[in-house]
């Protein structure tokens, strides 16, 4: 057992996050958000660095060219994690953190850091790149008398 891993471990357990280590020195780690509700994060321990990884969004339908601008110019403001695409498109945030770096507090750093750039992005992606699907779902259950409760947040440019 690696030291970052118990690291990480007694980290987590101080956090009282809901995880999981599905093999020694993987960790999923679920963080409750509030516009994403749940993002699952994997830190993943290696031989030189603590890999991190979250999936934040699916590609995008549309509008492609200004959800990466906004997610380029976030990243300027971002702790140990950068978002990135993968070969279909869709948004993660990713990082890796040196072994020798690996602290409690680090650890919790870099959590807060996935769970605030997920959590605050997820609604500015959506609004930038699935405007006409939610337009189409808003319509679609207003049209029918259905809850609109889950698109409460695009209300205002929904309504426009």
């Amino acid at each position: 057992m690696s030291a970052a891993a118990s690291v990480i471990r007694s980290a987590l357990a101080e956090l009282e996050v809901e995880w999981e280590e599905p093999r020694p020195g993987n960790f999923v780690v679920t963080l409750p958000g509030e516009r994403k509700l749940k993002t699952a994060c994997v830190l993943d321990v290696g031989a030189h660095a603590v890999s991190v990884h979250a999936f934040v969004a699916r590609q995008p339908d549309e509008n492609h060219e200004a959800v990466y601008r906004f997610l380029l110019e976030r990243n300027l403001r971002l702790h140990g994690v950068a978002f990135a695409i993968d070969h279909l498109g869709d948004i993660h945030l990713a990082g890796k953190l040196p072994l020798a770096a690996v602290t409690a507090a680090e650890v919790d750093q870099l959590l807060g850091s996935v769970l605030e750039a997920a959590d605050d992005s997820f609604n500015q992606i959506l609004k930038l790149g699935f405007a006409s699907s939610i337009r189409r779902e808003w319509e679609w259950r207003t049209s029918r008398g259905e809850s609109t409760a889950n698109l409460a947040a695009f209300q205002d440019w929904l309504r426009e």
